[in-house]
């Protein structure tokens, strides 16, 4: 083989390697809390999705969907936790608003936004059917992780009690999110 062809071939190959690492995402990785009982994704949006053991009296497991639009989808963090609250409604008519928790935290370099919200869950079936839950006695807990590749959204819903019964690890499982 002749020193050009080398000399192109090497190059060549120097190209590809670099190519190569320019589009090689990094991807959010974390750590499943023991319990956690992962089930069979129902759509290819949904990263993760999780069934929680009920607890003693309870008559529904938890569930806990990761989500991943892509960057730039999905909405804004402000507009996903306006959404989330909007799936609880208050005895008496309160305002899901007023009672819902809202915190901020950095973990591992991301920003993450936590929702907590306990009442009657009224959110949609499947999106756009317009058939709606009349779930009593239910927690929401959610969260918006901004990442450099956009945001994946977390959400764990289920009867108040279970939740409770979860919660620290839905925290630990937060905690353990980095991009690699």
């Amino acid at each position: 083989m002749s020193d050009m062809k080398k000399l192109s071939l090497l190059f060549l190959m120097a190209l590809l390697c670099l190519f190569n690492t320019a589009f090689q995402k990094s991807s959010l990785k974390f750590t499943v809390p023991p319990g956690w009982i992962e089930e069979e994704r129902t759509s290819s949006m949904r990263v993760a999705q999780y069934r929680l053991t009920r607890v003693e009296g309870d008559t529904e497991n938890g569930s806990v969907v990761l989500y991943y639009f892509g960057q730039g989808q999905g909405g804004s963090t402000a507009a996903n936790i306006e959404r989330w609250v909007g799936q609880m409604k208050q005895a008496g008519g309160g305002s899901s608003k007023a009672v819902a928790k809202e915190e901020s935290f950095d973990v591992n370099g991301l920003k993450i936004t936590t929702v907590d919200v306990a009442g009657t869950y009224v959110a949609e079936t499947t999106p756009g059917s317009g058939t709606f839950e009349n779930k009593p006695g239910y927690r929401l807990l959610a969260a918006v992780v901004e990442t450099p590749n956009g945001p994946y959204f977390l959400k764990l819903v289920g009867p108040e009690k279970t939740v409770a019964r979860w919660n620290e690890s839905f925290l630990s499982f937060l905690k353990s999110f980095e991009i690699k």
